[in-house]
């Protein structure tokens, strides 16, 4: 039984997808949240469905993070959990097909995203010795794909959250990694309707045979901000349904089902 939570929960991206599902975990588990997005209506939503109160900012643009977050702890009081989730996907082309806009906006917002929220919310936790940031990567991050923006981005998180664990350690600031496998977020699902995405293909490469539910990565973002957790720091945790130790299996003719 994870404990309760204490403090105000910052979520970024929190107006959809796993952010959504973040927002809706940690308050259940007794953190006050703030739902911070760049699209404060959608925020503004599930900040009411959780108790809480919605903020906007794009995560990439430094003052305006900046200001968000002294406006929250003003407002609302200490924050002791950031969750980075903020995050845009990119469709699977050849690098020559990938322009340098959707590159930019991609490392923008994925990693340069991160790296300013983690700063921006952390002054306050690192002066009260207190807080846990929780930035949400990516298997992509960990294995090769045709994500040519994305991958590298998620890779980079990876390395920060290390990065920072170490810098932030010894004033009493953990700083952890989910790395989610694919997760049936409306963004995924969008792509699947499109046919950008073959979701039968996406299932059958993981062990569970099964695509990731975005709660069930919320859950597990919320045991690493609790006190059970106290003695983590500095680790990727991937929420995958088993697809990075199953995709070796198919050089062997891929995985095998026991009923048979």
């Amino acid at each position: 039984m994870i404990g309760r939570l204490e403090g105000v929960a910052v979520v970024t991206g929190g107006a959809s997808g796993i952010g959504a599902a973040c927002a809706r975990v940690l308050a259940t588990r007794g953190a006050t949240v703030a739902v911070l997005d760049r699209d404060v209506a959608r925020a503004g939503a599930i900040a009411r469905e959780v108790g809480g109160r919605a903020y906007q900012a794009d995560v990439g643009a430094e003052d305006t993070v900046a200001a968000a977050a002294e406006r929250i702890e003003r407002e609302m009081g200490p924050v002791t959990i950031l969750v980075n989730s903020a995050g845009i996907i990119q469709v699977p082309v050849r690098p020559r097909e990938l322009s340098m806009a959707t590159y930019d906006d991609v490392v923008r917002v994925d990693q340069r995203g991160t790296w300013v929220a983690s700063v921006a919310f952390a002054r306050a936790m690192l002066q009260r010795r207190t807080g846990v940031i929780v930035n949400i990567a990516s298997i992509a991050g960990m294995r090769a794909m045709p994500l040519h923006a994305y991958a590298p981005a998620k890779a980079a998180v990876i390395s920060m959250t290390e990065c920072l664990a170490a810098e932030w350690g010894p004033s009493g600031v953990r700083v952890l990694a989910v790395s989610p496998g694919y997760t049936r977020t409306p963004a995924l699902q969008a792509a699947i309707d499109k046919g950008e995405r073959d979701v039968s293909r996406l299932a059958s490469n993981a062990a569970l045979q099964r695509l990731v539910e975005p709660e069930e990565i919320a859950k597990v973002v919320a045991f690493l901000a609790s006190p059970e957790a106290s003695a983590m720091t500095g680790v990727n945790v991937p929420v995958d349904c088993g697809w990075l130790a199953a995709t070796p299996w198919n050089t062997y003719g891929g995985l095998r089902d026991q009923g048979n």
